[in-house]
Formats: structure tokens, C-alpha cells, sequence
């Protein structure tokens, strides 16, 4: 099972809608997919319409160790995309797992159950430095940030994201590095000049960099990701061609670039979305 956390520091810049659409595909490409909400505002855990609602969440599986998944894991409507909703609202977590000798290594210790039964699990987190934050980056495989292109973002990253990745380093001690981090530019828009300079500059900053890269595919700034959320649908579902008006790929193929360069080993499967909808 490959487990990718979706992090960031900065909040709004699309967390929750990247790991919807990306569940959703891979789902519907036939894998085996498993979201984990760790947010205390729990958006991700509404996209989706449930078949079958477990009895606990996130606050249990984390704070009481309960890794059966009959009791907390959640059926969306999206077969093979099941759900372990967030349930903490009032934010408890991450002050029982600053006293927990176990801490910031909880939730990767709990994850052999759920290796056989799901391809990939899909952790959506805070935007906010927590313990909650670090816990999942250091249960992951590999940590998806999305960026949007304007300079506060792109601040934000270097004292937030970045500087939290560094302070995890200490963990290569317990045979535990932190994962490599890919920077996802998201809500493009390619018209504005200072938005190409801003890219621009991320990608020669981080050419050549230990751990750190920023990913070809671009998201681009378009209605159709609002359009699926209020629908509660996958937006690869809901925009699979290219529009005669823009020159910006379909959602369906942009989703579908970022899950093969994400998960090249799934190539084959992942192509298969786009052919099925094209039928």
C-alpha cells in the first residue's frame, strides 16, 4: 500500500480538492483507494456521498488505537473509494498526541492493517503546522504540496512547508526519513505574467534539489473542480474533453497526468479512465 499525505502549511490552497479528484480517479482506474480526513475541518470528508457510514472516524482510529476497519472506515458512493471521516471537531487530537510517547509516530504504526485490503491511502491534513501534520508526513511514502502561484504562497512554503520537512530530518535517526516532498502548482492561471515568473522560479529553485521537486503537471484554475465538488463527483467525471475556448488540458486529463506521474507503475490502469469515458 503507498501512502501520500496532501500538506501544506498555508491553508486554501486546494489540499482537500487534489486528494477528492485524485481518489477518484485512481477508484475509478480500479485501485484499491482509502482517504484518511485529518482535518478538524472536515471538508474532505462531505465531498463524497457515503453508502455506508461506519460507526467511528479518525478521532478513534488515532486517539483510541482502533484499526478494525469495520468500525471506522466509511463506503463512499464511488466504488472502491472508501473514507475514514474526521470527527475531531473540537481539535483534540493534536493536544493528546503532543503527550503521547508515541506521538508524531501513531499513525504509522496503525497502518498494517489496512496494507492488504487498499492500493493506496490518500491523507488529507491541516493547513497548519501541528503534531497531527508531522504524524502523517511521517507515516507517508511520499508528501504532495500544493502551491498556488502568487508570492505569499510561495513565502509560505519556504518558513512553513519546506522548514517543517528539515525539522523532521532527526527521525533518519530512527531509520525513518521524511519523505520526498513534490510541489503541485495549483488554481493556474497562465494569463498573468506574474503568475509564469512565480513558476518560473520555483522550478529553477528547486532544480537539482535533494528531496524536493515541483511536478510537470499544472493545475489550471477552472470551474469544473467547483462544478464536481457541488456535484460530489470526481471532476474527471465531469469535464473529460478540451473545450474549444481554452488551450489549458481537460480536468480529465489533467487529473489523469498528475496520477501517472504520481504513480508511474499504475500507468496502464490509469489510462484506461480516459478510454472508458470516451466510449
Amino acid at each position: 500500500m503507498r501512502v501520500v499525505s496532501v500538506v501544506s502549511t498555508k491553508g486554501g490552497v486546494g489540499k482537500t480538492t487534489v486528494a477528492a479528484n485524485l481518489g477518484g480517479l485512481l477508484a475509478d482506474a480500479g485501485l484499491r483507494v482509502l482517504l484518511l480526513d485529518l482535518d478538524s475541518q472536515p471538508t474532505l470528508s462531505s465531498y463524497y456521498a457515503l453508502n455506508q457510514k461506519a460507526v467511528a472516524g479518525a478521532y478513534e482510529f488515532i486517539a483510541l488505537n482502533l484499526a478494525t476497519p469495520a468500525q471506522i472506515v466509511s463506503r463512499t458512493v464511488i466504488t472502491g473509494l472508501d473514507l475514514i471521516v474526521s470527527n475531531d471537531d473540537q481539535a483534540r487530537l493534536s493536544t493528546m498526541l503532543l503527550h503521547a510517547p508515541d506521538g508524531r509516530l501513531r499513525l504509522r504504526n496503525l497502518l498494517e492493517a489496512f496494507r492488504p485490503r487498499y492500493d493506496l491511502l490518500l491523507i488529507d491534513t491541516q493547513g497548519a503546522r501541528s503534531v497531527l501534520l508531522e504524524m502523517a508526513i511521517l507515516a507517508s511514502d511520499l508528501a504532495l504540496s500544493p502551491i498556488t502561484p502568487e508570492m505569499l504562497a510561495a513565502r509560505e512554503l519556504h518558513r512553513g512547508t519546506l522548514k517543517l520537512m528539515s525539522e523532521l530530518e532527526p527521525f533518519h535517526h530512527l531509520d525513518i526519513p521524511p519523505p520526498p516532498l513534490r510541489l503541485l502548482l495549483n488554481q493556474v492561471n497562465t494569463i498573468r505574467v506574474d503568475t509564469r515568473m512565480i513558476i518560473r522560479g520555483l522550478r529553477e529553485t528547486f532544480t537539482g534539489a535533494n528531496n524536493v521537486s515541483v511536478l510537470d503537471t499544472v493545475v489550471p484554475d477552472r470551474v469544473a473542480y467547483l462544478n464536481a465538488a457541488s456535484l460530489g463527483l470526481p471532476v474527471h467525471r465531469i469535464e473529460t474533453r478540451q473545450s474549444r475556448e481554452r488551450r489549458s488540458p481537460s480536468a480529465m486529463e489533467t487529473m489523469q497526468a498528475l496520477a501517472i506521474e504520481l504513480f508511474p507503475e499504475w500507468r496502464e490502469a490509469i489510462s484506461t479512465v480516459t478510454r472508458c469515458a470516451e466510449v
